[in-house]
């Protein structure tokens, strides 16, 4: 039981202990925040998605990108359609609530929700994340 609890607790001590850090010297710890790509059929389901997730604070900002092309194979076919695409940035301990809740909405039976942990960039951009997507 020790080992199942000590196991849980992991991310959240990690997260406690990046906190204490950048909270005490004032720098920015790669990874703390996460930019999450979803894919959306069109710009209607699009918005509602990205409105949704403004909504459960899930994201400090979602850019919907204009249509795209993707050839992907489905069920064993290749298949070719027009997509748009949502960016959110938000902190990384949010991507696994962020991915339940949107595949919860999607309509696709698979819908792609991927993420990437940001590595550097603009001081005050990351802390405006981090001001904007409240703790866990």
């Amino acid at each position: 039981e020790v080992v199942i609890l000590s196991l849980l607790m992991y991310p959240v001590l990690k997260s406690l202990v990046l906190q204490l850090h950048s909270a005490v010297t004032g720098s920015y710890i790669s990874g703390t925040h996460s930019i999450a790509f979803i894919n959306c059929l069109n710009e209607q389901i699009a918005k509602d998605i990205a409105r949704a997730i403004m909504d459960k604070k899930l994201a400090a900002c979602v850019n919907i990108l204009p249509k795209s092309s993707a050839l992907y194979f489905w069920k064993g076919e290749l298949e070719e359609s027009t997509e748009i695409l949502l960016l959110v940035k938000t902190r990384t301990s949010k991507i696994g609530e962020l991915s339940n809740y949107v595949r919860s909405i999607h309509p696709f039976e698979i819908p792609e929700i991927i993420s990437l942990p940001i590595d550097q960039g603009n001081p005050l951009y990351l802390k405006w994340i981090e001001e904007s997507v409240p703790r866990d």
